[in-house]
């Protein structure tokens, strides 16, 4: 297999023999690629494999950085193994924890096996070594080493609850689709042209995909949800080659791909789903762009951001209201800007945009900021100058008077359904506005009409 790359290489403009850096990729999608080249392996931890917080939401590794791993037993219980990314910064050496992996076994078998791991992860980002292997070190739990005695001993085919277990096996030693195959071949084991296609996914095998695609058409939606999560460059060619190759998908399996490619943080495979889905969707919705991105902005925010930007009008305009509560929850006043400018208004979830930009002073000049640039309140929507009002927000609540917000209406709404006390100072102002419009009013009503007087026309 070819070793998982930190940095993003592209062929030389004048000499495409060559290649140049051109940046480094997220931590995220690197992880997952990793995490995925584990569990293809039988090479998980088993009680579980995390990514540190510090390098979500899009975080890029830093240039030159380099990955090792350590292997110790816990100061409570089990067995970890802990990756850390090194790199310099101003010619001084930087080491950042960037996964752990553990397991509860304590065993000198539990030991030997997450060494094997941290050995995989080493050969997954350093090769393979210089040298032909000549051997094979493999751990086998007992579970394991019952099914490989069966398999040997029985020499027949086995039962389906069996398959999947010997499956995992013959995979963890085998290592690759080809040499699956031809273990396979030796034992009375049948399997699918479907499982083919999802094992040659899983293992990365290009090649034996394209052979057998043109096969399993009729499992076109489990496909590419498979290819979607399949990280890596040989995972977008998939993709490519799958949309290529079944023209419609059930939107329900589009979606889920396209949250899946959101999973292994791969922007660009995103980016790609939406541009093809009205090409390849069974029945088109206006709502899936939307959905998409909201998934995104939940899952991993700066792809979120960065899909928003991107994003045409049309877009936007569709996403559910819930992105408003999303942006204005963690006090992102530029993406709701972005929102609003591009065609989405929080209509009824309004009251929830301003009390989470209300809900603090320091967080006042953002409900103004947001109601000065186009974000739009009905006129009935007392609940949402309530809010303001409660919140002692008075230039926020004058904003919302200004947009056609009865304030003698609200008053009386207020008498029933509002059981807060509002701070007199908000009161007085608020109040003071709102006898300033009245008179505004009465001064257009009463202003005598260009080229008329109050008895006729003007000479």
């Amino acid at each position: 297999m070819k070793p998982i790359e930190l940095e993003i290489w592209r062929p030389k403009e004048n000499d495409p023999r060559y290649v140049e850096r051109v940046g480094t990729r997220s931590a995220e999608e690197v992880f997952k690629e990793l995490e995925q080249r584990l569990d293809s392996m039988g090479m998980l931890p088993d009680e579980y494999f995390l990514l540190d917080r510090d390098w979500q939401d899009g975080r890029l590794i830093p240039k030159d950085a380099d990955i090792f791993v350590t292997t110790d037993y816990g100061e409570s219980e089990g067995v970890y193994l802990d990756g850390y990314l090194k790199w310099y910064e101003d010619g001084k050496p930087v080491t950042k924890s960037f996964f752990t992996g553990k397991t509860l076994g304590e065993t000198g078998a539990d030991m030997d096996r997450m060494f094997l791991i941290s050995s995989a992860i080493t050969k997954a980002f350093h090769g393979y070594g210089r040298q032909p292997d000549n051997g094979m070190v493999l751990y086998l739990s007992a579970e394991e080493k019952k099914e490989i005695i069966d398999a040997l001993v029985e020499k027949r085919e086995r039962t389906l609850d069996q398959a999947d277990r010997v499956e995992k096996l013959l995979r963890h030693a085998a290592g690759s689709i080809t040499a699956y195959m031809d273990t396979v071949g030796e034992r009375p084991l049948r399997i699918s042209d479907f499982d083919k296609a999802v094992l040659a996914i899983r293992d990365g095998e290009l090649e034996a995909f394209k052979e057998l695609l043109p096969k399993v058409s009729d499992h076109a939606d489990e496909l590419l949800v498979e290819t979607a999560g399949r990280t890596g460059n040989v995972g977008r060619k998939m993709s490519v080659c799958l949309l290529a190759e079944v023209e419609q998908f059930t939107d329900e399996a589009y979606l889920t791909a396209s949250q899946r490619a959101v999973d292994i943080g791969d922007t660009g495979r995103v980016r790609f789903l939406m541009e093809q889905y009205e090409n390849h969707a069974a029945e088109p919705r206006a709502e899936y762009y939307g959905e998409v991105i909201d998934y995104a902005c939940g899952e991993n925010k700066a792809m979120g951001h960065e899909l928003i930007a991107i994003a045409p009008n049309e877009w936007i305009a569709a996403a559910p209201t819930s992105l408003h509560i999303r942006m204005s929850g963690g006090g992102e006043l530029i993406m709701s800007q972005m929102l609003i400018s591009k065609g989405l208004q929080p209509g009824a979830d309004a009251p929830t945009v301003l009390q989470n930009y209300t809900c603090s002073p320091d967080r006042f000049w953002m409900a103004e900021q947001l109601l000065k640039n186009g974000m739009e309140v009905r006129r009935n929507d007392y609940l949402s100058l309530d809010i303001c009002m409660r919140n002692g927000a008075a230039d926020a609540a004058k904003l919302l008077l200004d947009q056609g917000v009865d304030f003698e209406q609200y008053q009386a709404w207020a008498e029933k359904h509002s059981h807060s006390t509002i701070d007199e100072r908000t009161l007085v102002e608020v109040q003071q506005h709102w006898n300033d419009i009245l008179s505004q009013q009465q001064e257009v009503a009463e202003a005598p009409i260009q080229g008329m007087t109050m008895g006729g026309l003007s000479q």
